[in-house]
Order: C-alpha cells, then structure tokens, then sequence
C-alpha cells in the first residue's frame, strides 16, 4: 500500500494528505469536523490564527480520542504579528487557543517585510523544541531565496494555491531541489474545479469523483493536498484516493489545464506582489 506519510527535511513524517479548516462554520461545526475527520483517518489537521477557530480545532482534536502524538496540527502566524518578540507571542496566544504545548508544524502566512527577524523567532521556536517542524506560506522563488541569505535553518514545508488550472510547475521543481515539501491550499479550486469538462471525463473513465482525480493528481506530483469540506460523504472521499493510479497521459492532461488562475486575492500588508 501507498506510503500516507511523507518524510520532511528534518526526518519529521507529514501525512501526505491533511483536512483544512477555513471557512469551516461556527465553532460547534469545526468541532464536530474536526473530530469526524480524524474518526475517518485523517492525522493532519490545518488551521491558522487567520481563521479564528484555533480553540475549535483543538476541542475536536481533544474530543476525538486520537493519541495527541499521532495528529500533525498546523497552524499559522497572520501578517499583524511579524517581528522576533511579535511572533513568540503570536505562538504562545495560538498554542493556548488549541489547547496543546507543542505544534507540529508553524508557518509564516504570507511574506512581509519583516521575514528576517520572524524567521529567527520560528528558528528558536524549533530549537527549544515548541515546534517540530517550520514553514512558510505563499512564497514565490523570491522570497525563498532571499530567505536563503538569512536562514540558519531552511523552512520544510510551502503552503502555496496549487490546483489544475494553477501548477506552479516551477516552485514545485525549485523547493523539490531544496528539500523543501510542497502543500496545496485551495487544491479542488473551492469548487470550481467541478465544472471542468476534463475532470468531468476523468471522473467518468477511473470511477472516481473530480474531487478524488484531482487530489491525486496532487499526490502523483509530490504535493500535500489539504482539501476542505464540512459534508461527511465528501471529507470521507477526499482521503479515499490510494487505492488507483493517474496514467502519465492523463495527468498531463490535468497540467494542460493551468491558466494560473487564482481563486483568492492577497491580502493587505504582504510583500507578496514584490518578487
């Protein structure tokens, strides 16, 4: 059976597919999904400061009878929080909320003009063993390597919009060959993906739904995909997709479909439109 971890830089293992939680409900409903998600299978769980449902994230980790030790949780420092002191105090605030005493893996949200002195604070983090492992989100090759000159340790993961109709062929390549593991948010378009008459084929030659083509189409590429949904029928296929294999053919198919078309704007006070 296919491997559903996939081993970090630093030899942390990653699930190879997570359950996302933004936009996810009222604190009941993250609760209630967060548990029924783990009841499924699944062991990764995403959130972020940003989504303002950190103490429903960890309610339903608590309240899942899933062994602490077995959950990768991750969560997020947003743009407002940059800065060394600024972001140990942003952790803190964010372990608290989830009711943990250390995290799995922390990721800068989006680049900012402070990265240097943030970067330092989730290095120490890492060093005093708060944090397993450290990331990034949303950087473009740019930001990773002005990273480079500042890092004394590299992040393992990028958060980045991966889906089919965007590649990011290139940042893919570029952090395989600096070991650094890809995840897609917003890897089923948020929907859109649906109405695409080559998924709709797809769907139809393998017996899948478009949902499961294109999260393995995620997989086959290497990229960790964290797809979100609050209805049980959906989180319960989304893992469900290790047991069939994507032709070459048609996954180059998927790949012919990127327009690099984006389905979220950035937000305010990011570097993200400099590089």
């Amino acid at each position: 059976m296919e491997s559903m971890v996939r081993k970090l830089s630093n030899g942390v293992n990653m699930s190879s597919i997570g359950f996302g939680t933004y936009k996810l409900g009222e604190e009941q409903d993250v609760i209630d999904r967060v548990k029924l998600a783990l009841e499924i299978g699944y062991r990764q769980i995403d959130t972020a400061s940003f989504y303002g449902n950190e103490e429903g994230v960890g309610k339903g980790i608590a309240q899942s009878g899933v062994d602490r030790k077995d959950i990768f949780l991750v969560t997020k420092l947003w743009n407002d929080d940059h800065g060394y002191e600024e972001t140990i105090n942003a952790f803190n605030k964010s372990i608290k909320k989830l009711g943990i005493d250390y995290l799995d893996l922390y990721l800068i949200h989006w680049p900012n003009k402070l990265n240097s002195e943030t970067w330092r604070a989730f290095e120490d983090l890492y060093k005093e063993g708060k944090v397993r492992a450290i990331g990034v989100c949303n950087f473009k090759i740019g930001h990773l390597e002005e990273l480079k000159k500042i890092a004394k340790i590299m992040p393992m993961v990028n958060q980045i919009e991966i889906h089919p109709c965007k590649t990011q062929k290139d940042i893919i390549e570029y952090c395989k060959e600096n070991n650094i593991q890809v995840v897609a948010w917003g890897p089923i378009m948020r929907g859109k993906i649906f109405s695409l008459p080559l998924m709709l084929d797809l769907a139809e030659k393998y017996n899948k739904s478009i949902a499961q083509i294109t999260l393995r189409w995620h997989i086959q590429n290497g990229v960790i995909p964290i797809p979100k949904s609050s209805n049980e029928e959906r989180i319960k296929a989304n893992i469900d997709i290790f047991d069939f294999n994507l032709s070459n053919e048609d996954m180059k198919k998927i790949d012919s479909l990127n327009s690099n078309e984006d389905v979220s704007g950035v937000p305010d006070n990011t570097t993200y439109l400099d590089l």
